[in-house]
């Protein structure tokens, strides 16, 4: 069968062109012409293109040699192009250009206002506002605080509205974690661990710490991956570590788990999570102290009483909902209280994560916020503790739609990273981000300078929360606690927009106690048990 000339051309007529370049500059310089920095170059695609005919790996360079690198360079450069190029201020994601710049700029204390009015759609749907107050007040930021620790607790602590999310030493390198630290030390904040443990450099500058368990009780752990009570004692009860926060899930990937490949655990990894050298750093999928709500009660209570009184809760993602009830069902039956609950949302973020769960496991934060709100409400419990909320959180107008549906305050974690210098250039996962933030490798943290991105952390975060004192004076308010859900508007098309608790049901305190409507809440509560995680069949 002939192949067409057209085909011939296009296929490997880049090819030819370098072959025949190659010869006639190889005469050239056999003749004494000075084109030899011409001639290797070309040399060498020629050797190139010979080499792709007859490499057996890829089809599209052995069609068209050295003309394929043409796509392998374009998908290399694409997201980079994207963004500066091709993007407007509204398209990125996860984070669009505009909130990315706000959050630059107040991390560099620079002018943080919009000219020319809002490119939003104001009349297209799922478009959020705030209701204002003709009695608009002045607010004060530096009192926004909230107390966590039940009367459980020996030990409360005074926390930020916006904080610090969790993010492990390994996935974050030193200097990263060292200037999230300091910036947290400076404005004070606190600073969540991740589940990677305490490492040298969260204690360096000594700034508060709430320290994660995850499932591998890294820095806590014996030599088969158990907790550990006496390791776990010797750093909890440090004066830096404020509260434990036992991660039963992350929005990014809930129930999966992870592996950190022995040749990524370094000597300083290893010393910090407690694990061995050369062998895979192993997160289960669940935790082994505990594999019901009652012992996961009991849990708390020996880890509060290990680490001297201090406020002990956990973080999940929302997925069965009859397993937070059962949680709930546990701290009715056994009177211990989690002292907080963290709702992380699905749309939170992690440097690597199956598609799959990144897509389509796990509850966004909104619906998990409310759940929970309804859950505790409902439960009777709600007084009892704290409810905090973490994923996507990057101004002060979802700081404050986050408290107006039940957070006592929030935590952020990619929006400190953008505070550190972060570009999103989705090397996360490499270990070659060009910010130095999320690599190991000394010479890309050499450009992460600490002290400079303290300084910036710890700007983004006072600002954000100058400007949550704004928009809550806006609205007439005292203190973003005094936010409900009547404060949203939602547009749900073109011609209507509703209060989010005319969106979302949201129910009278101990309704789930004496309730007798088969409403979806009642009925996920009659599903939970207190003594297991599966549900019961009605």
């Amino acid at each position: 069968m002939l192949i067409h000339p057209v085909t011939l051309v296009t296929r490997y007529g880049t090819f030819a062109a370098i072959i025949i370049a190659a010869l006639v500059t190889g005469i050239l310089v056999a003749k004494g012409w000075h084109v030899r920095w011409l001639f290797y170059p070309l040399l060498f695609l020629a050797a190139v293109g010979i080499w792709n005919l007859f490499q057996n790996r890829h089809t599209l360079l052995r069609n068209y040699p050295v003309i394929a690198y043409v796509r392998w360079i374009s998908e290399e450069l694409r997201p980079f192009l994207h963004q500066y190029i091709v993007e407007s201020n509204l398209e990125g994601r996860p984070y669009t250009r505009e909130h990315r710049s706000l959050i630059y700029q107040r991390a560099k204390a620079d002018v943080d206002v919009h000219p020319f009015g809002t490119e939003l759609d104001v009349y297209g749907d799922e478009y959020e506002w705030i209701a204002h107050s003709i009695a608009a007040r002045h607010v004060d930021p530096k009192t926004f605080r909230v107390e966590v620790g039940g009367a459980q607790c020996s030990k409360p602590y005074s926390a930020s509205l916006l904080n610090i999310s969790a993010m492990s030493f390994g996935a974050l390198g030193a200097h990263a974690i060292e200037a999230l630290n300091l910036g947290a030390k400076l404005g004070g904040f606190y600073h969540d661990t991740g589940e990677g443990s305490i490492s040298p450099y969260h204690r360096k500058n000594g700034g508060d710490l709430v320290w994660e368990l995850g499932s591998g009780y890294f820095g806590c752990r014996d030599r088969a991956g158990r907790f550990d009570p006496k390791r776990f004692a010797d750093q909890a009860t440090s004066e830096q570590v404020k509260m434990i926060e036992i991660k039963l899930s992350q929005g990014a990937k809930p129930g999966h788990g992870g592996v950190l490949p022995a040749e990524k655990v370094t000597a300083e990894i290893a010393q910090t999570r407690g694990v061995p050298m050369g062998e895979d750093c192993v997160s289960p999928p669940a935790h082994s102290a505990f594999s019901t709500p009652i012992e996961m009660m009991e849990f708390i209570a020996r880890l509060r009483d290990l680490s001297g009184g201090k406020p002990v809760g956990f973080k999940l993602c929302i997925g069965n909902p009859y397993e937070l009830m059962a949680i709930c069902k546990a701290m009715i039956e056994t009177e211990i209280l989690a002292d907080f609950i963290v709702i992380d949302g699905a749309e939170g973020g992690t440097g690597a994560a199956p598609v799959e769960f990144s897509d389509h496991i796990g509850m966004p934060l909104r619906e998990g916020l409310v759940f929970a709100q309804n859950a505790l409400v409902g439960a009777g419990l709600r007084d009892k503790l704290r409810l905090a909320s973490s994923g996507k959180v990057s101004s002060a107008y979802y700081l404050a739609a986050n408290m107006a549906i039940g957070a006592d305050w929030c935590n952020a974690a990619r929006a400190f990273m953008f505070s550190l210098g972060c570009v999103m250039s989705m090397r996360c996962h490499t270990g070659e981000c060009p910010t130095g933030v999320t690599t190991h490798d000394p010479l890309r943290q050499r450009g992460l300078v600490v002290p400079e991105k303290a300084k910036r952390v710890q700007n983004y975060q006072r600002e954000t929360l100058n400007a949550l004192a704004e928009v809550v004076g806006a609205a007439g308010l005292e203190h973003p606690r005094d936010l409900r859900p009547a404060h949203i508007f939602r547009r749900t098309s073109p011609v209507e927009a509703f209060q989010l608790d005319d969106i979302y049901d949201f129910i009278a305190p101990g309704e789930l106690l004496e309730s007798r409507k088969q409403t979806r809440l009642v009925k996920s509560w009659r599903r939970a048990q207190a003594n297991s995680f599966a549900p019961v069949s009605l």
